[in-house]
């Protein structure tokens, strides 16, 4: 295991400290001044000084380990945030790349869906037994909510000289020709699906039905292939797989519940990848 070494000193960054030294070490990546200048000079206090440098230790261990366990930020999923990034801001990809702060952006972008899949990872097994969850939680239902599970299929770029929507439109339709003819969905989610989910065969977790494309999926026999639809991450089709129908008030409390307990388990989770970790602080002799 590795030792963990303590701040060696109070932090204490005078003007003259040069922007590009290094500040501190996190296993094999360093921390230069420069990477946190913005923040470190809004900072009114040495110890607000520590605390931003210890949340970039943390950031890096999270994105570290996102990396080790293969699923850090795909390329693909940074270009679709920065495209929705820059269309609520009213402008262009091109216009949001001209930024002086693009590539801080861009590295910033990425570190945070890193952080949310590994989050998602180690807390995708997080629950609350029924009967815990009976016991804290309200038992009168002011309402019902029908929920559904879906597969998907989702495109987001194909290649092809034309025009590309078009072009995932026609892939799609010929995917969806083969599994009404009986090729297995879930199959071909893994085969070809260009979201995370197929590596589960595209299957999501229980879905409110709540807005007209999930309307059109709940509408779905068994086996029916749905017509192509929009998803923020491109292009898809998809098949219901099931459907319940679950109190609001248990399901908001419980969904609560898992949530606080998540957190939880996350946030000492990752204080342990802190004690296995080689982090050395330095300062301005």
């Amino acid at each position: 295991m590795k030792r963990v070494l303590a701040l060696l000193f109070i932090l204490s960054f005078g003007p003259a400290l040069a922007e590009n030294i290094i500040i501190g070490v996190v296993n094999n990546n360093v921390i230069t001044y420069n990477s946190l200048k913005s923040l470190l000079e809004k900072s009114s206090s040495k110890d607000h000084k520590v605390d931003i440098i210890n949340q970039r230790i943390r950031v890096i261990l999270q994105v570290e380990k996102a990396k080790e366990l293969g699923i850090e930020a795909s390329l693909n999923d940074v270009i679709l945030t920065l495209v929705e990034i820059s269309k609520s801001n009213n402008i262009s990809l091109d216009q949001l790349k001209a930024y002086p702060e693009f590539l801080s952006l861009e590295d910033e972008v990425s570190e945070k869906i890193s952080i949310l899949n590994l989050q998602r990872y180690i807390t995708k097994d997080v629950t609350i037994d029924e009967n815990d969850a009976s016991n804290i939680c309200s038992k009168k239902a002011t309402s019902t909510i029908k929920q559904i599970k879906i597969a998907q299929i989702i495109i987001s770029e194909v290649e092809t000289q034309n025009d590309q929507d078009a072009a995932i439109k026609v892939f799609l339709k010929k995917l969806s020709k083969h599994i009404s003819k009986g090729a297995p969905f879930e199959g071909f989610a893994r085969l070809h699906s260009q979201h995370s989910s197929y590596l589960n065969g595209g299957i999501t977790d229980w879905i409110e039905v709540d807005n007209p494309t999930i309307t059109m999926l709940d509408s779905l026999k068994d086996n029916e292939v749905s017509k192509i639809y929009l998803t923020d991450f491109g292009f898809a089709i998809g098949i219901k797989l099931a459907e319940r129908f679950v109190s609001s008030n248990l399901k908001q409390c419980k969904d609560k519940l898992i949530y606080l307990k998540a957190e939880k388990f996350y946030s000492n989770w990752v204080n342990g990848l802190r004690e296995q970790a080689y982090i050395k602080i330095y300062h301005d002799a």
